[in-house]
C-alpha cells in the first residue's frame, strides 16, 4: 500500500486543521495507521494511531483531548483532526501503515510504509 498525506498548512494558535492520509494500491482495513511528526532539530514522535480489525486507537499523552484520529467507512483514508493547536505542534506530519493491524504501536520502527509528510505551521 502507498500513502499520501495532505492537509497541512499555516494556522494561528488555537485554530484547527484536519490532515488526511489516503491509501492507494489497497485499503487500510487490515493495517494499523499511525501519525507521527518531526519538528526541526527533534526526533520523530508518535502522535496518534488507529488499529486495523482488532487494534485500538492510541494517542500520545500531549495530544489527548486535542487530536482525534478516524478512518472512513471504506478504509481508504485516515484523518487526524487537530484542535486547539499550539506553536509547539509545528512539525512535518507523516502517516504510516503497519501490517500488524492488531497492535497500535507508538514505535515508528513497527511501521512498514510511510507517506511523504505534510507541513503544519502554527503561528503564535
Amino acid at each position: 500500500v502507498q500513502l499520501q498525506a495532505s492537509g497541512g498548512g499555516l494556522v494561528q494558535a488555537g485554530g484547527s486543521l484536519r490532515l488526511s492520509c489516503a491509501a492507494s494500491g489497497g485499503t487500510f482495513n487490515r493495517y494499523t495507521v499511525g501519525w507521527f511528526r518531526q519538528a526541526p532539530g527533534k526526533e520523530r514522535e508518535f502522535v496518534a494511531g488507529i488499529g486495523g480489525g482488532g487494534g485500538r486507537n492510541n494517542y500520545a499523552d500531549s495530544m489527548k483531548g486535542r487530536f482525534t484520529i478516524s478512518k472512513d467507512n471504506y478504509g481508504s483514508t485516515v484523518y487526524l483532526q487537530m484542535n486547539s493547536l499550539k506553536p509547539e505542534d509545528t512539525a512535518v506530519y507523516y502517516c504510516a501503515a503497519d501490517r500488524n493491524g492488531q497492535v497500535t504501536s507508538k514505535n515508528s520502527a513497527a511501521y512498514d510504509y510511510w507517506g511523504q509528510g505534510t507541513l503544519v505551521t502554527v503561528s503564535s
